[in-house]
């Protein structure tokens, strides 16, 4: 297996696997989107609330929140405490504000500087003159197989694309075809200028004359690999606890076969 990095920026790793399978490159994808934890609020308690939202939508949002994630951090359900709370295991959010204002991610004020809004401008709650929002929320670890807001990230992948060109009377409308301009057109010759851009939609193929000149499909052996944070972890710490993750599970399975 060989890895080669495509492109890598804050929030966003793509990298082509080569020589493996669809079992592996999904496994890895599942592992990362179910397994891999991240830190969100699990429980808010309100002291007050005047504005239009009730409680229980304005607690859904809070949970949605992105938060930075401190993988030091034990799973509340494991720790010492033995499910009672802790600063080994939770961090404590807190809000007081009064309208007119517009209540942010920005305004929860965290006991941990590394568990805070990754995003501040998203908006919580609109109050309008007279209304107060006060409460404390308790955020943890979780998986998004628990739940879809612990999920650190979006993640996909597709075969490496394998594109033939043969006579093609159209070659103009070919071009035009592909939403993310894979083609270019010298002359009247069509060119792939981006083969990696591809997402294999077959437009170019429907669009060609006759459909035979031009064939798309996805390798079955390479694959190309997106990871796209949420900004709760970078792509790289994602990657490294899902591989972790997955190394353990196979150790795991190897122990158990032994002893069948």
């Amino acid at each position: 297996m060989d890895l080669k990095l495509l492109n890598k920026t804050q929030d966003k790793l793509t990298f082509i696997i080569k020589d493996t399978d669809s079992v592996f490159v999904n496994t890895l994808r599942r592992t990362i989107v179910s397994d891999v934890p991240s830190t969100a609020i699990k429980k808010v308690t309100f002291v007050k609330n005047s504005s239009a939202l009730f409680d229980e939508i304005i607690a859904h949002r809070l949970g949605l929140i992105p938060l930075s994630t401190d993988l030091s951090y034990n799973f509340t359900e494991n720790c010492t405490c033995k499910g009672a709370g802790c600063a080994k295991c939770q961090a404590t959010l807190t809000l007081k504000a009064e309208g007119p204002i517009t209540v942010y991610a920005s305004d929860l004020k965290s006991t941990d500087t590394k568990v805070k809004h990754v995003y501040g401008k998203m908006p919580i709650v609109k109050l309008l003159k007279g209304q107060e929002l006060e409460f404390e929320a308790v955020a943890g670890l979780g998986k998004g197989i628990d739940h879809a807001k612990f999920s650190p990230a979006h993640v996909f992948y597709k075969g490496y694309p394998k594109i033939s060109l043969d006579k093609i009377k159209n070659p103009e409308d070919v071009v035009k075809s592909c939403p993310v301009d894979v083609f270019e057109l010298q002359g009247k010759q069509v060119k792939i200028k981006n083969l990696e851009a591809c997402h294999l939609c077959m437009a170019c193929v429907d669009a060609a004359d006759p459909h035979e000149s031009v064939a798309v499909e996805g390798s079955e052996k390479d694959f190309i690999f997106t990871i796209e944070s949420w900004g709760k972890l970078s792509c790289q710490e994602i990657l490294s606890k899902a591989l972790e993750i997955l190394d353990e599970k196979l150790d795991d399975f190897s122990g158990l076969l032994n002893k069948a």
